[in-house]
């Protein structure tokens, strides 16, 4: 019998690497040729039972066709998965159909930015109500964030809506076909792939220099250079956003020091940013790109040991995922709370050092040197999905020059001699690295929440410090991702709401509970 996981798991990836699309939310329809075979059959329950521990809709086709007819977003976003059973040796193959048309090509680099813009319908939207009240007319807006299609969407919307544009990308975050054409469209786009050492800090300055009113920061790494170096930019700014968990703990820390000089709006900490950006989409982009890297060298993720270490939003997602490609999961956790919520989500808890031996072992932290140089020699591969400098500790690990202890096996995998570990792009973040970020649609709320901020920036103009968005944001960035749904929610009852604002014990109301709230 064929092996029917790493079937279902290929179509799955062949999905998400084609596409860029999000998994979890969508709806998926199996069908298989007839006569329907053994494999045909436990692949399709393969595949089921792996979408659904993705949080994908499996769908019959009368179920779907009932609920989709008013919807032509439902029907636009529905997978169609049809399995064949072709060749001499029967092997299985499957077409894939979205909306029900073949996958598209996006071809180049222009074609992988429009593409990105047809399922950024959110984004488009809060963009489009900046230009209508001019909002940002004739801001200087710089974004400081990993350089792929739906970054180069941004910058475009914000564009659109008035605003003059600038970008800026790590040598290692940079897509250079997709620098290329954001500029041949209008948009300066500092940074180069080529870039390294002193060369890269000067290109990061030079970004700077162009003097902005609102920086859009991943990482904090451009605002923390600023204060740094040029204090004197940072006190022409309304103000910047920050889109990480790893960008904000240093920002609190100079702000707790009193050497924070800019208001800074969390968006990272936005529901709808956090809730969705870190637990969805690095959970599938950076486990997908994870089991990419290790399928081309003849390693699955399935019935291994798998060592998640930290248990945030990313490490939630992380292990998520993990699991549902039949991974067997394990977390390293400090703090207690996070560690117990672990616990209580069915995985195993303990120290790195003893759950990671003979383990993958993936950074979900954001913290530098997690992977410790032992942890990594004892561990079968190590990846990380955190995103800083350092994660994984490669130089103590190697203890000399990486050409003569690294060995190229494939495609960003490297096994690290003498300790025969799988090193994953080198330690990179490996869903940028390796793959193309977070799918489109969980971009698409994250930037939402990024453009609303700016907005919010721009009106509020805020003191120094790092401050919450409001609730309100989530609020409108939610309704309007329902609604590119074709979704529809209930709303609270007149009773409903009296109840709730009235602030008394209805257990000892003296009158009539209907009684006006006073």
């Amino acid at each position: 019998m064929a092996d029917v996981t790493l079937t279902a798991e290929r179509i799955i990836r062949r999905f998400a690497r084609d596409t860029n699309l999000l998994v979890a939310g969508r709806s998926v329809r199996i069908s298989a040729a007839q006569p329907d075979t053994a494999d045909l059959s436990a692949t399709s329950r393969e595949l089921t039972r792996m979408f659904s521990a993705l949080g994908a809709h499996v769908v019959t086709a009368s179920r779907h066709d009932a609920t989709a007819t008013a919807s032509a977003a439902a029907s636009a976003h529905l997978l169609d998965i049809q399995l064949d059973a072709a060749g001499p040796d029967s092997e299985i193959t499957a077409t894939l159909l979205l909306g029900g048309a073949p996958l598209p090509s996006r071809g180049d680099a222009d074609g992988r930015i429009d593409f990105a813009g047809e399922h950024m319908p959110v984004s488009r939207l809060v963009a489009k109500g900046l230009g209508e009240r001019g909002s940002v007319q004739g801001l200087r807006i710089g974004i400081a964030m990993v350089l792929e299609p739906k970054t180069a969407q941004l910058a475009l919307l914000l564009a659109a809506a008035g605003a003059e544009v600038a970008v800026y990308a790590h040598p290692d975050e940079i897509d250079a076909s997709v620098a290329e054409a954001l500029r041949a469209r209008g948009i300066a786009v500092d940074g180069s792939e080529t870039l390294s050492g002193l060369a890269e800090r000067a290109a990061a300055l030079a970004f700077l220099e162009r003097g902005f009113d609102i920086l859009l920061d991943d990482g904090s790494h451009l605002i923390r250079l600023a204060h740094e170096d040029a204090p004197h930019l940072v006190k022409q700014w309304i103000g910047a956003n920050e889109e990480t968990t790893s960008g904000l703990t240093p920002l609190r820390q100079m702000s707790a020091l009193g050497i924070l000089d800019t208001a800074v709006f969390a968006v990272n900490d936005a529901q709808m940013k956090t809730r969705f950006d870190n637990r969805y989409g690095t959970g599938q982009s950076c486990v997908f790109a994870i089991a990419d890297a290790l399928d081309r060298v003849g390693v699955t993720v399935r019935d291994q040991p798998a060592l998640v270490i930290g248990y945030g939003p990313v490490g939630e997602g992380v292990a998520a995922h993990l699991a549902a490609l039949g991974a067997e999961v394990r977390v390293a956790e400090v703090d207690p709370v996070l560690a117990l919520r672990a616990a209580h989500d069915g995985y195993d808890i303990g120290e790195a050092a003893e759950l990671g031996a003979g383990a993958l072992v993936v950074s979900s932290t954001g913290v530098a040197h997690t992977i410790s140089a032992d942890l990594a020699r004892t561990a079968r591969a190590v990846a990380v999905a955190g995103g800083v400098p350092g994660e994984l500790d490669l130089d103590g690990m190697l203890m000399g020059d990486p050409a003569e202890q690294l060995t190229p096996l494939g495609a960003h995998v490297d096994r690290a001699d003498p300790a025969g570990t799988l090193v994953l792009d080198r330690g990179g973040c490996i869903n940028i690295t390796a793959a193309e970020g977070n799918p489109i649609e969980i971009m698409d709320l994250s930037f939402a929440v990024q453009l609303a901020a700016v907005e919010e920036l721009v009106v509020t103009r805020p003191a120094v410090g790092v401050h919450a968005l409001p609730a309100s944001i989530d609020d409108t960035v939610a309704r309007a991702a329902l609604a590119a749904r074709g979704e529809h929610i209930d709303t609270p009852a007149d009773a409903q709401l009296a109840a709730a604002h009235d602030w008394r014990s209805r257990r000892y109301l003296s009158s009539s509970p209907n009684q006006e709230t006073r």
